[in-house]
Order: C-alpha cells, then structure tokens, then sequence
C-alpha cells in the first residue's frame, strides 16, 4: 500500500530539509519524572501502521532526569524532548508539547491508554477533511472490575465501542486529536482551554469548526477499578464541574445554594444517559445488574462533588485531578491489553533534543 496516499499535501508536502519529510502527526506525552512512566504507551505506539511518519514528543520537569532510552524510539520518524513544570499544571505541559511539535496534527498520548496498530493511520487519514478536532473510539482496557465499567461509562460514554464514525458535539478529553495550527492561533490562552478541553472543543466550534468521531481509530483506556480511587476521582470531577459552571455563569451566592441543594437529583439524571450508553453498545443485559451498585455509589459521589464546587469553588480539586492522569503503573497491574511487542528493526533515531 502507497502510505503517501493518505495524507493531505498539508500534511506530506512540507519538508524539514531537502529530503527528510515532515512529520504526519507528532504525540505527545507528558510524564511527572521518568521515561519508564510512559514506557508501555511508546511500546504500542510502536506497533503504528505508520510509525515512520510520527514524532514523539516528551514533556518532562527535567530531560536530565528522564532517564531516556533512545533505541525505544529508533523506529519513529523523529522525537524530541522538552522541560516543563508538570507538577504546577498538565495543561501548560501540553502547551509546551504542541509548540515544541513539527507535525500539521497533534494528539495527546496517555501512560493508560493503548492505541490499536491503525489508530494514528486512522487519524491521520481523517485529517484530510477540515475537521479541527478527531477522537477515536474508546474501549474498556480491565473489564472485569465493576467499578471500572462504571467509571468508564460515567467518564466516557458517548465514545465507548461500537459506535459509528460521523460528526459530533464533544470528544473525549486527552485523546483529541487537532490541526495544530488551529491550537497556535489561541496563542497564551492555549495552556488555560486545554485545562478542560471541553472548553476548547466550545471554542473551537464557536470559531465556526467541527469536531468528528472515527471509529477506526481506537485506543484502550485502563480505568479506575477500586472502590476508594474511584470514589475520589468522581468527588473531584464532579466538583471542577459545579465550580467551573458557576464561575462561568457569574452565579450569585443564593444561586449556588439553590444549585447545590438540587444536586440529589443529579445522579437520576445522569443514570438516564449512561443506560442509554450501556444499551447502545450491547451490554445491559451483560452489565447492567454487575456495575449498578458501583454506579449508585461514584454517581452520589460526583453529586457530592459538585455541591462542594458550587458553594466552595474549585479549591485543588485541578491538581487532584491532575495527579490522577499518571495512573498507569497504579491500573497496569489490572489490565487485560498484553505488552506490545518491541520491534527492533530501524535504529535511526533523527535526534534526540
């Protein structure tokens, strides 16, 4: 297969130099210390269809202190490293990524989450079209804890498989792909939108974009499958959502506490959509009686949360938050998605910044 095909002349045509070609899409990965922290998500990211056309790109507190293994990273087109405080905010981190980036398409890598062989090749090929923003669909990486489907489909359930390619209101935060250049023009304001990217993917559609779903490319996400982990999570999720909503709305104090005293009802509202979501991929009658009682407990959880966000407001619940998105040694240990296997073909690694 001619792989030059699929790209659009945006993304093929520009040359770093006279003969070694742009990259068609840089990752990239943030990590609070070490290499080995993202090591198991490079592993199948090396499995690609078109590992030859990506960057990867590395953002870490310190590139002395990573502690990198060049030779894993031999195969991909080119990779590059760059400093950030990823204690003080993820999102900055990502900033910092997307600028360091060379590639016309960025996309954020998880250290729990583990894209199929063709999901860049997926990506890249929906890039074609002018979508600003393309997600892959979502599959559920340690389906045998209650608690990790119920986590899953409260956190991720419009794009959970099957589910069908086409155009959409939101994606799923952290596995987005994007036209860089649409994320350049935020300019300073970038690293503040990628806090929550449901706000970006907002502004970006208020910019008059579209955001699209590919069903071709799809990753596998590990999730929360303990009682106490998750219960945690879902109070902070829930409160950076009653806190961002308020602050957003300008809410008065006497609004915030009619607000917080409706949040009882949140969770029959909520169930509503998640059983629609477990109906529509095929697995009521499988999971529905397995992950009540945990869905029960996180949605009480997230209302609790949320209450706590419109009368207190955000407090850390961000850098809570935050410390959840390195969690993948904690989950690996409960994940059903075998170690990619480590090609040692092509050790010519472009640089290594």
């Amino acid at each position: 297969m001619n792989l030059q095909s699929l790209y659009s002349p945006a993304i093929s045509a520009d040359l770093k130099n006279q003969d070694v070609a742009v990259p068609a899409m840089s990752i990239v990965l943030v990590t609070p210390d070490r290499f080995q922290r993202i090591l198991k998500t490079i592993h199948h990211l090396l499995r690609q269809t078109v590992r030859d056309r990506l960057e990867i790109i590395i953002v870490s507190p310190s590139k002395k202190e990573l502690d990198l293994d060049p030779l894993e990273l031999a195969v991909f087109l080119n990779y590059d490293l760059a400093e950030a405080k990823v204690s003080e905010s993820i999102s900055a981190a990502k900033a910092v990524g997307i600028h360091k980036a060379t590639a016309p398409v960025v996309v954020f890598g998880e250290d729990h989450s583990y894209p199929e062989p063709s999901w860049a090749e997926a990506l890249i090929e929906a890039h074609r079209q002018p979508w600003a923003g393309i997600g892959p669909v979502l599959c559920n990486a340690n389906p045998h804890s209650p608690f990790s489907w119920a986590n899953f489909f409260i956190a991720y359930g419009p794009w959970i498989e099957p589910i069908s390619s086409g155009v959409i209101d939101t994606l799923s935060e952290h596995n987005t792909s994007y036209k860089r250049a649409l994320l350049l023009e935020f300019g300073s304001q970038l690293k503040y939108l990628l806090d929550r990217e449901g706000g970006l993917h907002r502004t970006l559609q208020t910019r008059g974009h579209r955001l699209y779903l590919e069903s071709r490319a799809r990753t596998h996400h590990l999730n929360f499958d303990r009682l106490l982990p998750s219960l945690a999570i879902r109070f902070h999720a829930g409160r950076a959502f009653g806190a961002t909503r308020a602050r957003a709305g300008c809410w008065s104090a006497l609004r915030r506490v009619i607000y917080a005293g409706g949040t009882p009802l949140s969770p029959l509202m909520r169930f509503g959509d998640i059983l629609y979501h477990i109906t529509r991929t095929g697995r009521k009658r499988e999971l529905l009686p397995r992950i009540l009682p945990a869905l029960v407990l996180l949605l009480a959880a997230t209302a609790l949360g949320e209450a706590i966000g419109y009368l207190f407001g955000i407090g850390h619940t961000y850098q809570k938050l935050d410390a959840f998105e390195f969690s993948g040694e904690l989950l690996d240990k409960s994940s059903s998605i075998s170690l990619a296997s480590h090609p040692n073909a092509g050790k010519n690694s472009r640089n290594g910044k």
